[in-house]
């Protein structure tokens, strides 16, 4: 309970095996039936899909009540971004990665020390979260980001990879 009261007062949001424990302005959760997943609708135009067991936290920087950017640290989200309805852009945080938009649609999974990207429609930009060059990747590339200091490498995801992890989260 004062972890739900936390996380209310911060202005995020906290969604943990697939229990809301604070729901920011302007969104709401949905249960996907016969599935794990769950999907938040924003009012600005911002779609989050989550994969079963998830866990983000969703983060309104300047507290307008909309969110800012999602906070990832294990498994895999789709953010869908309207580009017309939410001008400022949107962020997906890891532990290794930063990936910002203006208006695409993207998918994030964290898992073993590695973030993966892949963009389904529009661009993103990548870069690691300690700072240091960013990546800008296109419709059908993705990025595998690693703590370490090798160069990002984009590449063209082969469909195979890309249709499983789309149907890790209903797509």
């Amino acid at each position: 309970m004062l972890l739900a009261l936390v996380v209310w007062a911060s202005g995020t949001c906290l969604f943990t095996s697939g229990v809301a424990l604070a729901q920011a302005g302007g969104c709401t959760m949905e249960r996907v039936a016969g599935s794990s997943r769950q999907v938040m609708h924003c009012a600005d135009g911002v779609t989050i899909t989550a994969e079963g067991g998830a866990r983000f936290n969703v983060i309104d920087r300047n507290r307008d009540g909309r969110p800012d950017a999602v906070s990832l640290r294990n498994k895999a989200v789709l953010v869908d971004v309207d580009r017309a309805r939410r001008p400022g852009g949107f962020e997906v945080i890891t532990p290794q990665a930063i990936a910002a938009v203006r208006g695409t649609r993207w998918a994030v999974d964290v898992k073993s020390g590695t973030t993966s990207v892949f963009v389904v429609r529009g661009r993103v930009a990548v870069g690691r979260s300690t700072a240091g060059p960013r990546v800008v990747l296109d419709v059908g590339e993705g990025v595998d980001v690693t703590r370490g200091s090798e160069p990002l490498t984009v590449r063209r995801w082969p469909p195979a990879r890309a249709a499983a992890l789309l149907a890790r989260l209903g797509q």
